[in-house]
């Protein structure tokens, strides 16, 4: 059984337990930033990433003759264990820290020098034989390997986002369908307004989910641009000669992304964009989603003194006194999502404009705010879909009786009689709770056939 080693760095010497992976530089960052109490391995998506950073580090290394095989193929191992889920209750440093990510980064240069130790048959700690900074994290910085495992697992989790999104949207497409022919009144400021079907409300709603998808995609995108090989500040100081050049298809093998370097390795040590533009891109679709959940609690509001004109699944009581009702409990959790990550928002705004020069430092927080946004929207869209969305029903009559008795159904009648006297037509309707069509045909405004033919809903619903 190992015993506990102890390690030293520039402010003294600390004892490391026997049974951890991880050093000297982590153990103090544990102790300094007790601050959410969530680990780095809350977030799979960066430990994985950067693992892969890691990994292809050496494998550049390997390639320039740098590190020994043995050395590289160690790492490289250690990182394919923790790409694969091994050791990530090593990642112990809060997801709140200073340093602009300099703890995460040596967490992960820590717990793979220990691993891959232990697969060359050395001690824990023996960084003689491979060291944390001297080989893990040679030819880097945490100013270029952060940012870039940062990018890469953002990414990851936009992949997952948009499986969800297609989800999401498919749902709303296949209830689309089914409605295709249920005829219902358009409402505009909350007043009636003339028809349309039901089915080309569900699909209005798979369109907007559709193209939200496509900004995040392209906001995604943004970030396979990677700053590695600029090390502190992107002038490359430090690194191998020919590092840049070799590391960037070992990462594009490694992760199955089309990443590609920075155009300017300083701007892609500094620069906000990409977080920018993928914040805003959430932020979009978690409004517009938000839009989505009140419109399905206001169509199925009631079921007698509200709208009533959908009914969404029961799902469970809705109130611990009144007996029977049911409330829209999948909408209202998918609201809460999308106002979280509408504030966020706000968050990675802040963040992005407090950096200062040829670094910014608060880039722990924008990661792990846009994971949390990411992962909780993926999480909704598809509880929307497979918990609400698929087991819509339509309030048939009910539609059909709201359409007929419309006073809004005198706006057909407009390019015949004119609008004035279809006001007239609209507002008699009104007073007296006799349809336009009754009223119409009891002035004898038009034929019989004409009539029915301007006032047919279905007609009304698909006018071109």
């Amino acid at each position: 059984m190992s015993l506990p080693r102890t390690e030293h760095d520039l402010i003294g010497d600390r004892l490391i337990p026997e049974d951890v992976y991880y050093g000297i530089h982590t153990l103090r960052a544990r102790d300094n930033f007790p601050l959410t109490g969530i680990a780095l391995s809350a977030h799979p998506e960066l430990v994985e990433a950067l693992a892969a950073v890691k990994a292809a580090a050496a494998a550049a290394h390997r390639d320039l003759g740098v590190l020994t095989s043995d050395q590289a193929d160690a790492v490289i191992r250690a990182c394919e264990e923790i790409r694969q889920g091994g050791l990530h209750d090593q990642f112990v440093v809060d997801v709140f820290q200073g340093g602009a990510g300099t703890s995460a980064n040596m967490n992960a240069n820590e717990v793979i020098a220990n691993r891959a130790l232990e697969l060359l048959g050395r001690e824990r700690g023996a960084y003689g034989h491979l060291h944390p900074n001297d080989d893990v994290n040679r030819s880097q910085s945490t100013n270029d390997a952060f940012p870039t495992a940062v990018k890469l697992a953002l990414h990851a989790a936009a992949g997952r986002l948009l499986d969800g999104m297609s989800e999401l949207a498919g749902a709303f497409t296949e209830r689309g369908g089914t409605f295709a022919k249920t005829v219902k009144l358009g409402r505009t400021q909350l007043q009636d307004a003339v028809p349309m079907t039901l089915g080309q409300e569900f699909d209005t709603f798979a369109l907007t989910v559709r193209d939200d998808a496509e900004v995040i995609t392209r906001a995604s995108g943004v970030l396979l641009e990677v700053n590695l090989g600029g090390t502190a500040i992107g002038t490359g100081l430090n690194a191998e000669a020919g590092f840049a050049q070799a590391v960037i298809p070992h990462l594009a093998a490694i992760t199955g992304f089309p990443v590609r370097p920075a155009r300017n390795l300083i701007e892609g040590t500094q620069g906000m964009g990409g977080f920018l533009q993928l914040s805003s891109a959430l932020k979009q679709y978690a409004v517009r989603l938000a839009k989505i959940c009140n419109d399905l609690r206001l169509l199925c509001s009631g079921p007698r003194a509200g709208l009533g004109e959908i009914r969404l699944p029961a799902l469970q009581a809705g109130s611990s006194i009144m007996p029977g009702k049911v409330n829209p409990v999948i909408p209202e959790a998918v609201n809460q999502v999308c106002f979280e990550v509408i504030g966020v928002d706000a968050s990675v705004c802040a963040a992005a404009q407090a950096g200062q020069l040829q670094l910014n430092a608060f880039e722990p927080l924008i990661v792990h705010l846009l994971l949390n946004s990411m992962n909780r929207l993926d999480a909704a869209s598809r509880l929307l879909a497979e918990r609400c969305v698929q087991g819509i029903e339509a309030n048939e009559q009910h539609l059909r009786e709201l359409v007929e008795g419309s006073a809004s159904l005198a706006t057909a009648l407009n390019p015949v009689i004119g609008y004035q006297r279809a006001t007239e037509l609209a507002q008699e309707s009104l007073d007296t709770g006799l349809s336009v069509r009754e009223l119409a045909r009891h002035r004898g405004l038009l034929p019989e056939e004409e009539l029915e033919a301007r006032l047919d809903p279905w007609t009304l619903a698909h006018p071109c």
